[in-house]
C-alpha cells in the first residue's frame, strides 16, 4: 500500500457518502474529496522539494570540505 492510501479515511467518507442524501450534499463531498486530495499532493510536493533542498544542501557542504 502507498504511504497516501494509508491517510484515506475511508469510513469517514463512507459517513459522508451515505448523508449525501440530495444533490447538494453531493457536490460538497465532491468538492471535499478534491480539496483533501489536492492538499495531500501540495504536502506531497512540500516534502519532496524540502528533501531535494537538503540533498542540494549536503552535496555543496561535501563539496566545500574537499576544497
Amino acid at each position: 500500500m502507498r504511504k497516501q492510501d494509508l491517510s484515506f479515511d475511508y469510513h469517514r467518507y463512507h459517513r459522508l457518502l451515505s448523508e449525501a442524501d440530495n444533490e447538494d450534499k453531493r457536490l460538497a463531498l465532491i468538492e471535499l474529496l478534491i480539496a483533501e486530495r489536492a492538499r495531500e499532493r501540495l504536502a506531497a510536493q512540500r516534502a519532496s522539494d524540502r528533501a531535494a533542498m537538503t540533498a542540494h544542501t549536503i552535496a555543496r557542504v561535501l563539496r566545500n570540505g574537499r576544497d
